[in-house]
């Protein structure tokens, strides 16, 4: 269970009571160094990593790393907000002992997150981790309510000898095959083997549509312990990956034209041990405030682009009729809705039901899209928002009229017009506060810059090994 505390110069109790065990363990199992990754605005994950023995300094004091990567694009070009992006200042990594792990795909490392702090001992207002655990708790004061969440994976894997920049599937075969899983069997067999070992719960894992296209599901978890297995597993996949002779790209777009790598979300809420989204008076089984947490989603969804779908690449997935979910509808099991209501099976419902969010890509920060996420959805729960009508099939079938009858809207179409949704959204920028969403326009703002005046298969190959 992730800690809800926050960590504090000289360490928190409770990690210096266990550092020592968990130092002389990580030695017995030749372990050399520590890998400290957190997920900066644009998406992609950055680290530092300190010799085993120094564990017990870091947890103590953490580790040094500039606030200048808050502002840093995918290309690591740099733009900067009135708080953040100059060469000033100095933060404080500090791991979560909690999440710490030995790292099967990677021998001789261990791996966790960490929340970072300011020299100070404040919090930093550009914590993406930070943001979702007060997101968290604010959900449990206000609401009593707790949350399941779990992300879908889809990456594709190329093969390592294809010539620098340039993508080569690792396997042929039909969407889905069997082809796939035996021509890539062992490395599957020895990812489940890293995973398990890693303590991470593989509900499964299979071929997909697109070219070497793959897609793994983990068990569902507390958000920050789902954002933090997030990061974990594409870690491991890419670890596996390369000792395979492959190359993974989590990319939302790999190949312009093609259906592109998805990162669903899978969340649910919860209150006294009960799932709200099963065995309720509402439609499907929804309680009143399931259903209004819904719509607070659904509310958001414009906005909330620039968040889930944060790269220029994020658009050349985000097309009707390709299961990407690019409308403002929802549906119960409609895998063309932004919104899909997954009820569960037949026996199974309390367990299993819950909200899938589809217009998300694993450019996203994953503690930004679960916070904002949580952020609209409580908005919906203060208002008690109404759903409106669901859809059923292919929304990209109504015309103007249908649409706009139902609410049904298309989601932004480039990374421009999600920012001015952002920025129009007060909820959003309040949940995140100005520091954080500040940062999030500069650096989406930054981000479609660099592609100004690309065609597709341009900005396709500029993010294509980004991710």
């Amino acid at each position: 269970m992730t800690t809800l505390a926050d960590p504090v110069p000289g360490g928190r109790p409770a990690d210096l009571r266990r550092v020592a065990a968990l130092t002389t363990a990580l030695a017995a199992q030749d372990v050399r160094g520590i890998v400290l990754a957190y997920v900066d605005t644009a998406g992609v994950t950055r680290v530092k990593t300190v010799p085993t023995a120094r564990l017990e300094a870091a947890v103590s004091w953490g580790v040094g790393m500039s606030p200048v990567f808050d502002t840093f694009l995918a290309d690591d070009s740099i733009v900067s907000t009135d708080v953040l992006g100059s060469p000033d200042g100095d933060l404080r990594l500090y791991p979560d002992l909690d999440q710490l792990v030995a790292l099967a795909g990677q021998p001789g490392w261990a791996w966790a997150p960490v929340d970072r702090i300011t020299q100070e001992g404040e919090r930093h207002p550009g914590c993406a981790r930070t943001f979702l655990r007060r997101m968290v708790t604010e959900a449990a004061e206000r609401y009593g309510l707790a949350f399941k969440a779990a992300f879908e994976i889809e990456w594709a894997l190329g093969l390592g000898s294809a010539p620098a920049g340039e993508f080569v599937p690792a396997v042929s075969g039909p969407a889905y095959g069997a082809i796939r899983q035996v021509e890539l069997g062992d490395f599957l067999a020895d990812l489940l083997a890293a995973l398990d070992a890693q303590g991470v719960d593989v509900d499964q894992v299979h071929p997909e549509y697109a070219a070497g296209q793959f897609e793994l599901s983990a068990g569902a978890l507390d958000p920050v312990a789902a954002a933090d297995r997030n990061v974990l597993a594409r870690q491991t996949i890419r670890a596996l990956a390369q000792r395979h002779g492959l190359r993974v790209s989590f990319s939302p777009a790999v190949l312009a034209g093609s259906v592109g790598n998805g990162g669903h979300v899978h969340l649910s809420c919860w209150r006294d041990g009960g799932n709200l989204h099963a065995g309720g008076e509402r439609r499907y089984g929804l309680t009143p405030d399931a259903e209004s947490f819904a719509a607070g989603i659904l509310a958001h969804l414009p906005a909330l682009t620039a968040i889930n779908a944060p790269s220029p690449a994020s658009y050349l997935r985000l097309r009707p009729s390709q299961w990407a979910g690019v409308f403002t509808a929802w549906g119960r099991e409609t895998r063309e809705a932004a919104l899909r209501l997954v009820t569960g099976s037949a026996g199974r419902q309390r367990q299993e039901a819950n909200l899938e969010v589809k217009p998300v890509d694993l450019a996203a920060n994953p503690y930004l899209t679960l916070g904002c996420l949580i952020a609209a959805g409580l908005d919906g729960l203060a208002a008690k928002r109404p759903l409106p009508e669901e859809i059923t099939g292919d929304p990209a079938r109504y015309d103007a009229e249908a649409a706009a009858k139902l609410g049904v809207r298309r989601l932004p179409t480039t990374l421009a017009e999600a920012v001015t949704e952002f920025r129009a959204d007060e909820v959003l920028r309040a949940a995140l506060g100005p520091v954080l969403a500040d940062a999030v326009s500069a650096v989406r703002l930054g981000e479609a810059a660099a592609a100004e005046g690309l065609d597709d298969d341009r900005v396709a190959a500029a993010y294509r090994w980004a991710y």
